[in-house]
Parts: structure tokens; C-alpha cells; sequence
């Protein structure tokens, strides 16, 4: 009986942010990409086709920076797919630290809550997230892909905020955040497969930076 291997290939989308802006948390902020966040979703698309993981279907955001990304990594792929935007992807609710610099943030929340974020995923006050509705959403979408695309390459565009809860889909995310940087770069890709026989999704690689 064939067990065919699902890959699920799952990409932050590219800056927003150029050399000379102040940096800001932005969430549901619409932002397009600059320049360098362009060349970066070519990149990923390049890196995508070097290594043949070109996708037979793109689910994104609704927002423009992964639209945006998506459309580069295809002119580097030279396909066509049509995009799947899904706001289940798009990113999180920074609640009062929405659009406000980085310095401000540090200073509201400290670095300590600002660290648990990154390592562990734990939510700060005044943020609008809830963890397990996002957690949920990515259980539900891998259980579809298994179901709609099985044995096929599905890349989703999203965002950092969305990405890091990722690795719930392998079934023990405590493992996991102990031993990676939960947090992805701008542009970076991370890939998981699963089998019909496979209890969890695994993880092969998490944060690729694909060369520009």
C-alpha cells in the first residue's frame, strides 16, 4: 500500500521595513514589501526550484507582504499557481503595541516578557492573541492538506506572529522551542512532511535563509 509524503512548506514573507526606517510591530497593519523583501521572495522561490520543492498549491494572508511574496517566488519559479489567501494566516492583533516602534514596545513590556514571546510563545499583555485558536487553525489546515493534497508540496506565506505556532503540528512543542528559535526571518522557510502512518507532522528543517 503507497504511503505518500505531504510536505508542508512554510515561509515568513519578506521586509517591510527598509535600511533607514525605524523598525515597528506591525500586525494587521498593511504593509507592502520594500525592495529588499522583494529580493527576498524571489530568493525563496529560487531556492524553492534549486531544490525541487516547487509547490503544486500557494495558500497565503490576505495581506500584502505575503501576496507580495508569493508573486516573487513565482516569477523565480516561473509557475503560475493561483493564490489561496486565507485571514487564518494573517498576522497577529499587537493590540496598543500596534505600529509602534520597537523601543517603545521594549520599554512598555520589558525584555523579559518580550523574550518568553520568542522562545516560548507566551502572549503579552495588551496583545490581541489567542494561542489556542491559532493552534487550532494549523491542526485543522494540516488535517485538510492530508485529506485535499495528499502526497503534493502546499507553501503558505505568513507571518511571524502565525509561523511560530507552527510547531504544534509536530506534537510537542516544548521539545521543540527548547531546542530551535521559534522565531523565522524575513524571507526564512521551514519544512515539515507526514505520511498517512505518521502520528505528527516532523520537522526536517526550520529557518532556512535562502541566499539572495
Amino acid at each position: 500500500m503507497m504511503n505518500p509524503v505531504t510536505t508542508l512548506l512554510i515561509a515568513r514573507h519578506g521586509n517591510t521595513f527598509g535600511p533607514d526606517e525605524t523598525v515597528r510591530r506591525v500586525g494587521l497593519t498593511d504593509l507592502p514589501l520594500v525592495e529588499s523583501g522583494l529580493l527576498q521572495g524571489h530568493a525563496l522561490g529560487a531556492y524553492l526550484k534549486k531544490n525541487q520543492l516547487i509547490p503544486d498549491v500557494i495558500f497565503t494572508s490576505t495581506l500584502k507582504r505575503t501576496l507580495q511574496t508569493a508573486e516573487q517566488a513565482q516569477l523565480a519559479m516561473q509557475t503560475h499557481l493561483p493564490l489561496q489567501p486565507l485571514k487564518i494566516f494573517n498576522e497577529i492583533d499587537y493590540g496598543i503595541d500596534e505600529n509602534k516602534p520597537e523601543t517603545a514596545v521594549i520599554a512598555r513590556l520589558g525584555q523579559a516578557a518580550l523574550q518568553a514571546w520568542e522562545t516560548q510563545a507566551h502572549v503579552p499583555t495588551g496583545w490581541q492573541v489567542n494561542p489556542e485558536e491559532i493552534i487550532q487553525h494549523w491542526q485543522d489546515f494540516s488535517t485538510q492538506l492530508t485529506q485535499d493534497y495528499r502526497g503534493k508540496i502546499i507553501l503558505v506565506i505568513t507571518s511571524n506572529g502565525i509561523a511560530r505556532f507552527a510547531p504544534y503540528l509536530t506534537g510537542d512543542f516544548a521539545s521543540f522551542s527548547a531546542q530551535h528559535s521559534i522565531k523565522i526571518a524575513t524571507g526564512g522557510l521551514c519544512l515539515f512532511e507526514k505520511t498517512l502512518t505518521d502520528s505528527a507532522w516532523r520537522c526536517l528543517q526550520w529557518n532556512i535563509k535562502p541566499p539572495l
